[in-house]
């Protein structure tokens, strides 16, 4: 790896494997929806659910973060600024509904993404890029049968190192055969950092922003 890629990889995929892996126990030929699926972690999701077999549903606010998603190899894609979730999710899936949510945005979102989740569905908890920590009703978990499961690569990296290091064995001979291509939206030189994070808290920033030192 470079520098920029080495950089940016293991946050992003090892936090999208082991909770793909790990914690949703993401099976081949189920469905994998991604919120804010152009993101560091979004990106890497997507890449990884199609790895691992999955039918990828990519959901992001523009048409051009949609596209990246596809080039990304989202099965298909859910624009949330023009596109109801929740009725979107219920038709792409024939009313089956999602078996895997996996959500680093939170906010107005994560609730109508639950409703329409699958019997049986596992709902990740990754981060809260939107700002605001969404309060899920209880009733919608117990109606679906359906898991509300956290994810905290940090943690588990920590408390389970052979396992950690098992994922990212994995991780690594995946980028070494191509299958794994990460994102860099940009590399700016360190005087531009204030930038770079406004370009960041605009959601303007797709894949990786890297600052070089």
């Amino acid at each position: 790896m470079d520098y920029p890629i080495a950089a940016s990889f293991m946050m992003a995929y090892a936090t999208s494997y082991h909770a793909l892996k790990d914690r949703a126990k993401l099976m081949e030929g189920e469905t994998l929806l991604v919120l804010g699926a152009s993101g560091g972690v979004g990106l890497a999701a997507v890449a990884l659910g199609k790895l691992m077999g999955a039918k990828v549903i990519a959901a992001a606010s523009s048409l051009d973060k949609l596209d990246l998603c596809k080039k990304y190899g989202a099965d298909q894609l859910i624009n949330y600024t023009t596109q109801d979730l929740k009725s979107t999710l219920k038709e792409v899936t024939n009313g089956k509904g999602v078996d895997v949510i996996y959500d680093p945005v939170g906010g107005d979102f994560s609730e109508q993404a639950f409703r329409g989740i699958a019997w049986n569905g596992r709902y990740l908890v990754v981060g809260f890029a939107a700002g605001t920590i969404p309060k899920m009703p209880l009733n919608l978990p117990l109606l679906k049968g359906a898991s509300i499961v956290g994810v905290f690569w940090g943690c588990f990296a920590m408390s389970y190192p052979k396992e950690n290091r098992g994922n990212t064995m994995t991780l690594m001979q995946w980028y070494a055969e191509g299958k794994l291509k990460p994102h860099i939206h940009k590399i700016v030189p360190l005087a531009e950092t204030k930038e770079a994070m406004e370009e960041m808290m605009n959601r303007k920033v797709k894949g990786k922003m890297v600052v070089k030192i």
